[in-house]
């Protein structure tokens, strides 16, 4: 069995961290931006 060296570690985010990310995006930050920023998924 082949491991895939790019996938990563399923991670969890508590409730703070969700919504600073979205008033950050309320905010205008751009969503890639903040993608980025936080090593997030595009799905996240």
């Amino acid at each position: 069995m082949t491991t895939d060296i790019s996938r990563r570690e399923k991670r969890s985010f508590n409730n703070e961290f969700k919504k600073q990310m979205v008033m950050l995006y309320q905010n205008g930050k751009k969503r890639a931006d903040i993608v980025a920023e936080y090593d997030l998924t595009k799905s996240a």
